[in-house]
């Protein structure tokens, strides 16, 4: 998958959980939660909406790196092209 892909999916996921928030508006180096006000179930739905649109596992351990849009997408470009 290219980084733009990956990238959308991330956006739709967010705003299938907060669908009030302005996702353009997220800053891709600020922590999300802070930023669109989510708590901690809403990240744990926004996780596993990645890895079912993806198909990615993403163990426990490896959560606070997707705490970011950027960690995201680096995360991700990763695991879904097989790294």
């Amino acid at each position: 998958m290219t980084e733009a892909e990956i990238r959308q999916v991330v956006r739709d996921t967010l705003s299938n959980i907060a669908p009030e928030a302005d996702v353009d508006a997220i800053d891709p180096a600020k922590d999300l939660r802070d930023q669109i006000d989510i708590d901690s179930v809403d990240f744990l739905n926004f996780v596993i909406g990645l890895h079912k649109e993806l198909g990615v596992e993403i163990p426990d351990s490896d959560v606070g790196k997707l705490t970011t849009i950027k960690g995201c997408i680096a995360y991700l470009m990763a695991r879904a092209n097989g790294s």
